[in-house]
């Protein structure tokens, strides 16, 4: 009679704790809602503390046309977390001796600019100067395509320099690229076989890897681009990324990686202090997440139609990470939507635009826009009853109506106020504000 007390008391307490945990993420449950309603996100949000997952959802499609829905177990492709994968494996060596922070990197690449000043650790935190290739119209001649490491080096080595070595800070993906290049040059085995042996086995994570073809069979899923309607996107070449953005990944996996990379499992305390000392910044690998009083660790991605982020806070033992295959969105809402839940902090659910606009009404907007001190101009034009813009060598993205005359692309905080009469166009990102004139 005391035995059977004792397991109806245990199990009291385990629904009390389930109960509690619903009821903990109840807006975050309200905002997917929102966001599965309007269409306007699809992807997976996984949440863990102390290492095991206490929330997980998944709202979308794998594949659009098939209308193969997503879960907890799809694979999407990560971008630029790939670079935290990459600096642990830096780190790997230079705890085996293999390479040192100080050391340049003429001996592997002699006819980089700079070479000769340029060191791992300025590669790592972002302090080389190397041109970024991805910055590059000719980029989207070429990065759907293999390339080999020899095509690849000549691109980055035709960038030549910005700025001197660890003059100042400025994010570039030919950094990583090089670092993969490296690491298979001293350890002599692919960038995939040295992920696999040093990290993914060691982790026993199994859906973690080096990218090829997207295939919906293997649990991958496609990206997508709102045009009036998801549009599926070109697919970046795992070649063209490497360890800079070419890894495939779920988002139970990433939380895994990132606990056991705080828990000193990946690396050395020591190394894992290095990679997060910020200069300019910017960490090795790595940058900061603040959150109120708390502090956070991880990595932002992008790459096609595919966006995610990977954050931990160390101190809280939680860790939440973002996988998307498709956003009208701004990631960040969904992180701090995430974050409020998790630390009991207030969060305003988004209420989207409700006045209806017929494709007529979007006509006085539509025209090439452009300003005599900017390299670029903006074309608007319109699909079903979305605004589509463009800027000069870039993709096209839809605009989502926000009010009277204003529209946003959310995903990347661009807002557009459009004054019809005097035929402008006030285009705000990043603090800034610009104004284009109707041709």
């Amino acid at each position: 009679m005391k035995k059977k007390f004792i397991l109806l008391f245990l199990f009291a307490l385990f629904s009390s704790s389930s109960f509690a945990q619903k009821q903990k993420f109840l807006t975050l449950d309200s905002l997917f809602d929102l966001l599965e309603i309007n269409d306007r996100f699809m992807g997976t949000l996984s949440i863990s503390e102390n290492g095991k997952i206490i929330y997980s959802k998944s709202i979308g499609k794998d594949d659009v046309a098939s209308g193969k829905l997503s879960n907890n177990l799809t694979k999407y492709r990560i971008g630029s977390i790939s670079k935290m994968f990459t600096a642990c494996l830096i780190f790997q060596a230079i705890e085996e001796n293999k390479i040192s922070l100080k050391q340049t990197i003429h001996h592997y690449f002699p006819k980089i600019t700079n070479a000769k000043k340029i060191t791992i650790g300025n590669l790592l935190n972002h302090h080389s100067g190397i041109h970024n290739y991805t910055n590059d119209t000719s980029y989207l001649n070429y990065y759907t395509t293999s390339k080999s490491q020899k095509e690849m080096l000549e691109i980055i080595q035709e960038g030549g320099s910005d700025f001197k070595p660890n003059s100042r800070a400025e994010y570039s993906n030919s950094n990583y690229v090089l670092l993969s290049y490296i690491l298979e040059k001293i350890y002599k085995k692919s960038y995939e076989e040295l992920l696999s042996a040093k990290i993914i086995q060691p982790l026993s994570i199994k859906n973690t890897y080096l990218g090829t073809k997207l295939s919906p069979e293997k649990k991958e899923c496609y990206s997508y681009r709102y045009s009036g309607k998801w549009e599926l996107e070109k697919e970046t070449h795992s070649s063209v990324a490497m360890g800079a953005g070419g890894l495939v990944s779920t988002t139970e996996d990433l939380l895994i990686f990132i606990t056991n990379l705080f828990e000193g499992k990946i690396i050395t305390a020591a190394s894992l202090e290095q990679m997060m000392k910020l200069e300019d910044g910017f960490g090795m690998g790595i940058f900061p997440v603040p959150f109120y009083d708390k502090k956070g660790f991880g990595h932002t991605g992008g790459i096609d139609g595919f966006s995610s982020f990977l954050y931990t806070f160390p101190a809280e033992s939680t860790s939440i990470a973002l996988t998307s295959n498709g956003s009208r969105f701004d990631n960040n809402d969904i992180a701090i939507a995430a974050l409020s839940d998790c630390f009991g902090k207030p969060f305003t659910l988004p209420s989207f635009y409700a006045g209806a606009l017929t494709s007529s009404d979007l006509d006085k907007y539509l025209g090439t826009y452009s300003n005599p001190e900017m390299p670029i101009k903006i074309v608007i034009t319109k699909d079903s009853l979305s605004l589509i813009a463009q800027a000069t060598g870039q993709q096209s993205f839809s605009l989502d109506a926000t009010g009277k005359d204003t529209f946003e692309f959310s995903a990347a905080g661009v807002k557009i106020e459009f004054m019809p009469k005097d035929k402008l166009l006030i285009l705000k990102q990043g603090g800034g504000e610009f104004t284009f004139t109707k041709q």
